[in-house]
């Protein structure tokens, strides 16, 4: 699957439509394993980084983890990052002998002007559950919150509850939290708050952040790797 050929009003018509498949209803409440996706990409190439790491839940030890290098041709867009990261981050998945319980994407989930994230465009393509992590806000409005870790704030749009605004730091700019598929809002930030250790970012997206940067500049090398339970490779 691609998108290279998609406009973006095509691009806009096809969230439209994803949208209506979108469940903020939990199916499964057993998670025993979660997983991090993430993109890295060299400045000015069609080339992507795609990786998919899976971890043990909720003691976040890493399980293993899937790399996969694809070229896209769809710019980067904001409100769209979907057409452009979901196809490599599917190649990742598809690599993924078991596939995990749940999955987490940088980006978000339905706070989203059409309520269709990265994270609700991967769910709803796998009909798999997803949660979005981002970094930076974009639709919606949330209170201030406290300065302690933990601290939440509800993100509102159009006076209705979309997400959470989530401090994994004390001090430190929060972590925006929504559900991408088949998790319900509230349900989405008690996951994500057992995945936050010492670092601003949760840990699914964080390593997955760490191996494809390792892997964009030949650290690491493409395919399905398992890690044991010293955390080297077999």
């Amino acid at each position: 699957m691609n998108y290279d050929n998609t406009s973006l009003i095509e691009a806009t018509e096809m969230q439209n439509e994803m949208r209506h498949r979108v469940s903020l209803i939990t199916e499964n409440r057993n998670i025993t394993t979660i997983a991090g996706g993430d993109i890295s990409h060299n400045k000015d190439t069609d080339t992507v980084f795609a990786g998919i790491v899976v971890l043990s839940y909720p003691d976040m030890q890493l399980v293993s983890y899937s790399l996969v290098v694809a070229e896209t041709k769809f710019p980067y867009v904001p409100q769209y990052l979907g057409f452009r990261e979901v196809p490599p981050l599917l190649l990742a998945w598809e690599q993924l002998p078991q596939k995990p319980d749940l999955i987490v994407l940088d980006g978000q989930g339905v706070t989203h002007p059409r309520r269709m994230g990265i994270a609700s465009h991967f769910g709803v393509l796998t009909d798999h559950p997803a949660i979005g992590c981002a970094k930076n806000m974009l639709f919606g409005n949330y209170a201030p919150l406290g300065l302690e870790k933990l601290s939440n704030s509800p993100i509102i749009s159009l006076d209705e509850v979309m997400g959470y605004a989530l401090r994994t730091k004390s001090g430190v700019k929060p972590v925006y939290i929504s559900p991408g598929h088949k998790v319900s809002v509230k349900d989405s930030l008690t996951i994500m708050e057992k995945c936050v250790l010492k670092h601003r970012i949760p840990e699914p997206t964080r390593l997955a952040h760490e191996k494809v940067n390792l892997f964009r500049v030949g650290k690491l090398k493409a395919g399905y790797h398992v890690e044991n339970v010293q955390g080297s490779l077999f």
